[in-house]
């Protein structure tokens, strides 16, 4: 009897399918006089074509915090890309040098949707990303620019805001939206006040959008960040609650628009 146990545990073991291998790739795309430097993640063990995510970076620029995400993605079975909006090299290491290189895409909506298209565009040059199904998601500075994206009227079934800042110089452009907006916001934000999240509400009720947005008690910036450190009475803090339910939140979503 245990002989033939064994047999069989050994026969499920040799006819398991493969696990999970996740690759990742630095990708250099962009013009080769402004070249941007993004990266890319996806589950190797099929070739099937899968849903395709873009992975916008904070205010600090793409670094290891926006790649793990984009790993996570990829862990879920998407293909995703991170997204270089500053350039390659651009990276802040202070406070003072990522308000200098965000305050430019602040100012200047239309280089930063030019910059997020091409990422878009670098995402869908993948053989494993379903050019029929996009989205988009960032976090603080990038959530921002997924809407930005989605406003301009991007092939996306979603842009999914992290905490990022929700107004724009274009609110008329909402009506370019093609698919579904998520933000998520923590309701004591001090950059997303109550007026300003009432003024999306607005925005997107006029464009006739297909819009959610969860507020997060208790919660301040930066909250799916844990660098943000734990000191709620800054501004930023990490919030490992809003951060898990955030997360889950962006799933549901994906999980209903893809029909997966």
């Amino acid at each position: 009897m245990k002989k033939m146990v064994l047999t069989a545990v050994l026969i499920l073991i040799a006819f398991a399918p493969a696990g999970a291998e996740i690759k990742t790739h630095t990708v250099t795309y962009g013009p080769s006089s402004a070249p941007l430097e993004g990266f890319l993640a996806y589950d190797d063990s099929s070739r099937e074509p899968r849903p395709g995510i873009l992975v916008i970076h904070e205010w600090w620029g793409l670094n290891d915090y926006i790649r793990g995400r984009a790993e996570q993605l990829a862990k879920l079975g998407y293909v995703a890309f991170a997204a270089d909006i500053y350039g390659k090299g651009q990276r802040a290491s202070t406070q003072d040098e990522a308000k200098k290189l965000s305050g430019k895409f602040n100012k200047d909506r239309s280089l930063l949707r030019s910059r997020a298209q091409a990422a878009l565009e670098e995402l869908q040059k993948s053989p494993l990303a379903d050019k029929s199904r996009l989205a988009a998601i960032g976090y603080c500075f990038g959530g921002m620019a997924a809407l930005e994206l989605a406003r301009s009227g991007a092939p996306l079934k979603a842009a999914v805001s992290f905490h990022g800042t929700l107004e724009t110089p274009a609110v008329q452009d909402a009506r370019n939206i093609k698919g579904s907006i998520l933000a998520l916001t923590g309701a004591d934000d001090p950059f997303v006040p109550a007026k300003q999240r009432e003024s999306f509400i607005d925005e997107m009720r006029k464009g006739k959008v297909d819009w959610q947005m969860h507020i997060y008690g208790n919660t301040v910036h930066s909250f799916t960040n844990p660098a943000s450190g734990n000191d709620p009475s800054k501004g930023i803090a990490y919030n490992p609650l809003a951060d898990r339910r955030s997360w889950q939140a962006m799933q549901d979503l994906f999980n209903e628009i893809f029909k997966r």
